[in-house]
């Protein structure tokens, strides 16, 4: 079903808003720490059951020494920013640099590197990391913003 064309003008005129109020080169952030419970939690909305995320006894014997946080748990820490800005992402890509521990205080900085006037597209890159400064996380998105609550 179509949209009516003064509904669709509203939602238009508030995409070019959300478009306009993130500034070029705007950078947000946001710091966690990971627990059992959001490993837990995260491991069974999504099914991933790997014996990495929840069998102590079985990572300790691993190359990591102990359980780690799923990747895309720490890679979805760029969607609470998007999320906050109403993103609406068309593209995302991970790289998984370093294993993040239950425990482990992470930094999530996204940064809007890119932007395309004529179709109210935004790019930008992400940057995770922990507490000791070591760069876990490292990705690029794009898509459009929505509604703006981050200022």
């Amino acid at each position: 079903m179509a949209q009516a064309p003064d509904r669709r003008e509203a939602e238009n005129a508030r995409f070019r808003a959300a478009f306009e109020a993130i500034p070029p080169d705007a950078v947000y952030s946001w710091r966690r720490t990971f627990t059992d419970g959001d490993v837990t939690t995260f491991c069974g909305v999504t099914g991933d059951f790997n014996p990495y995320h929840l069998d102590a006894a079985f990572a300790a014997t691993s190359r990591f020494g102990g359980r780690i946080v799923p990747g895309l748990l720490t890679a979805s820490m760029a969607t609470h920013i998007g999320g906050m800005l109403g993103f609406l992402a068309s593209d995302m890509r991970f790289e998984y640099l370093a294993p993040v521990f239950v425990g482990d205080t992470v930094t999530c900085t996204v940064r809007f590197v890119d932007r395309d006037e004529a179709r109210l597209r935004l790019r930008g890159e992400v940057e995770c990391v922990n507490q000791e400064g070591l760069e876990v996380l490292r990705g690029t998105f794009s898509g459009i913003p929505g509604q703006v609550r981050l200022r």
